[in-house]
């Protein structure tokens, strides 16, 4: 995954990460500050925000890695290398999806379906999709969507196949890459 210029992104002051978490197993609200807030946050849960993250357990695992969401009882799991090493707001959009996958496991969804290949579940769709629109929300644009959309285990086919499917603008990012290749080549 390429990693977006430094810029600052929108997210709220009120929300703060946790960046030197121990490992071992702690409630979500101790490490993840302020998402109760997030709109995005409330639109997952609804009127039950408050109580699912108040109720939720992270396990933080000592490795390198990412999130994900366990299929036996609905906790996060987190790599604590990422949580204080990955970018700001890399993190927090992961938290966001991860949520979503909470969310889904409550509803009693499936959330590692064999049926389908990975970007093609509905439960990811769904969760890439609402990262998606908080990305852009927090002023991402389309081409960094699109690149934060890349992750190690996927294809460049299946990569495509997911930024389709939440919405990507591609016809943007191949104007703006074509653009930025032709103002390099511009002789002065």
């Amino acid at each position: 995954m390429t990693i977006p210029s430094p810029k600052k992104y929108k997210i709220d002051r009120s929300i703060k990460i946790d960046r030197k978490v121990l490992s071992g197993t702690l409630a979500f609200k101790d490490i993840f500050v302020g998402f109760d807030k997030v709109d995005a946050v409330r639109q997952i849960f609804g009127e039950k925000t408050d109580e699912q993250l108040s109720k939720l357990k992270v396990e933080v695992f000592p490795r390198e890695g990412f999130m994900g969401v366990s299929d036996e009882d609905g906790h996060i799991f987190a790599s604590q290398y990422y949580i204080r090493n990955g970018a700001m707001w890399s993190v927090y959009l992961d938290i966001v999806h991860e949520l979503v996958h909470v969310r889904q496991f409550f509803e009693g969804k499936q959330l590692f379906d064999p049926a389908f290949a990975y970007v093609d579940r509905p439960t990811e769709i769904e969760a890439y999709q609402v990262g998606a629109m908080e990305a852009r929300r927090i002023g991402m644009t389309e081409l960094e969507i699109f690149e934060y959309l890349e992750v190690p285990w996927i294809s460049k086919a299946e990569h495509l196949r997911l930024a389709k499917a939440c919405n990507v603008l591609l016809d943007e990012i191949v104007l703006n890459r074509d653009n930025a290749k032709t103002a390099g080549n511009t002789k002065k």
